[in-house]
């Protein structure tokens, strides 16, 4: 399997991209063919580094361009064609990569992939979706920024598309799926949210009804739906909350040597609880919907979560997640 990486795009980049890239054909002993999208002297410094690590399947492909995390995506389409982000999704719709995956400029690889890549037969809107911890381990959150206005059958979507994504990539045979609302019952919500409900009920796999915000940290579903505008203001609420508990916490602490001593005795507790919020666990997540693998990195991807995102994007090449996403579609009549 080959797989492009967006070498210069993340705000760490290129040292965390490089690295990522590394540390993943180290620990599989170069089972697939890395290619590293940008300037080749500063790639090739890069790698020269990590003289410790002798690269096994690891490749650079030279491009004279970089797109910037404030470059809007249009400027990105039409003047920035041999960017590392445009020429990687260049590469894979003309095959000769199978994956694409990037830290840099989200918006920008979120248009040049419904652009370059197109979508997926039935697909009327890809979606982005998001991981956050709840009690029974991870919930998926689709949509978190993909698109701002929807339309019930595109919440639909979301939620097939991210019920099948769960399935096959972590194993959840009945990913119970939500639509999240202001109210449990049917009849609660906006328009968008009323008429989201009946089609889902209708055509959603172990569909479970409307979801509240507060049972998006509790498990009661595995996959929640809701809107772009709000998912995002949901992701980015749930990322500041381990700056915030832990600055919390060491102020609570102050110079008290009973309240250190009981902090050295759950550090253990706290470190989970950090990790289970940590980006660099999942690596990146993709751009459902769209005709391809486009692997979306935060863009302060270290090179855990890029070696995380490469992995996501050699199981869901594996897992044909695609493909089922299309025969779904077409089974329920949506294509």
């Amino acid at each position: 399997m080959r797989i492009a990486i967006d070498a210069m795009g993340g705000d760490l980049a290129p040292r965390s991209t490089v690295e990522g890239a590394l540390l993943y054909d180290k620990e599989t002993n170069g089972k697939h063919h890395l290619l590293l999208m940008g300037d080749k002297a500063i790639l090739d410094e890069e790698i020269a580094r990590h003289h410790f690590t002798k690269p096994q399947n690891v490749s650079v492909h030279h491009t004279t361009q970089i797109v910037e995390m404030g470059d809007s995506p249009t400027t990105a389409m039409k003047q920035k064609q041999d960017s590392s982000l445009m020429k990687g999704l260049q590469l894979h719709r003309n095959g000769e990569v199978d994956a694409f995956v990037s830290a840099g400029n989200t918006g920008a690889q979120m248009v040049g992939s419904l652009f370059i890549l197109g979508r997926i037969e039935g697909v009327q809107r890809p979606a982005l979706g998001s991981f956050l911890p709840s009690e029974g381990g991870v919930v998926l959150l689709i949509d978190v920024g993909a698109n701002v206005d929807s339309k019930p059958i595109h919440l639909l979507q979301f939620g097939l598309m991210g019920s099948i994504f769960i399935r096959h990539i972590y194993g959840i045979k009945k990913p119970r799926v939500g639509l999240l609302s202001i109210g449990e019952e049917n009849t609660k919500g906006n328009e968008l949210v009323i008429a989201a409900n009946a089609l889902m009920a209708a055509r959603v796999p172990d569909f479970i009804g409307n979801v509240e915000g507060r049972d998006i940290l509790h498990g009661k579903a595995d996959v929640i739906v809701t809107d772009g505008f709000v998912g995002n203001s949901i992701l980015k609420f749930a990322e500041s909350l381990t700056t915030v508990f832990g600055s919390s916490f060491k102020r609570s602490l102050g110079k008290n040597v009973f309240a250190l001593l009981g902090a050295f005795m759950v550090r253990h507790a706290f470190k989970e609880m950090k990790s289970s919020f940590d980006y660099q666990e999942y690596g990146g997540v993709p751009l459902l919907g769209v005709n391809g693998i486009s692997i979306i990195c935060h863009g302060r991807s270290t090179a855990k979560a890029i070696k995380n995102a490469i992995r996501v994007a050699v199981e869901i090449r594996e897992k044909e997640v695609n493909l089922h996403i299309q025969e779904q579609l077409k089974a329920r009549g949506l294509e």
